[in-house]
């Protein structure tokens, strides 16, 4: 058990029947009144973010989150089939799991598949990968680095904005929690 006092980003609480993680908090204290803590939660298996005000007198389960190396293999419909590294053994999960991570995931990508309750609820991902740019507009003599950006369209479909100078067939280092280039790998 933890006190809100206690938060931390990337936290896991189980609270109300599901396993939250904390995005992002705050210790509030107002002229008037009692202090409290408003956090920002993400549900680990939906998605879905949320926000909750919390006393700092509460005490609150910590939800205990197993992590297990996987090699994702391939896709199939709305399902995700990985791969434990260790024992062989194949999972599922669903599109509606993975949610927005679908976008950074490449066949024999190694990622951390999260379990709770020996059940795998979801994934964490590098937190940068490298995709190649399937389609943007060519870029143009003299752009320089700093002259804007264009969106390109990478290989898993994700589109993100890119300086001038990338072309179709580059590899670009691309931040997973910001859907941002970093640089071309």
């Amino acid at each position: 058990m933890i006190s809100p006092n206690d938060f931390k980003t990337g936290l896991t609480i189980e609270f109300e029947g599901a396993v939250l993680q904390i995005v992002d908090f705050q210790h509030v204290k107002p002229g008037k009144g009692a202090a409290f803590v408003r956090a920002k939660l993400k549900n680990v298996e939906t998605g879905a973010v949320i926000e909750k005000t919390f006393n700092p007198k509460e005490k609150i389960e910590k939800a205990h989150i197993d992590r297990r190396t996987m090699q994702y293999l391939y896709s199939s419909g709305d399902d995700y089939i990985f791969m434990d590294t260790e024992n062989y053994e194949q999972i599922t999960l669903t599109k509606q799991q993975l949610d927005e991570n679908v976008k950074f995931l490449i066949e024999d990508m190694e990622i951390v598949v999260l379990y709770y309750k020996d059940k795998p609820i979801g994934i964490e991902l590098p937190n940068s990968v490298v995709l190649e740019v399937v389609e943007t507009e060519p870029g143009i003599k003299g752009d320089t680095a700093s002259g804007g950006s264009k969106p390109a369209t990478l290989q898993t479909g994700l589109v993100i904005q890119v300086p001038f100078f990338i072309n179709v067939g580059d590899k670009l280092k691309v931040d997973t929690r910001t859907k941002t280039y970093i640089e071309r790998a």
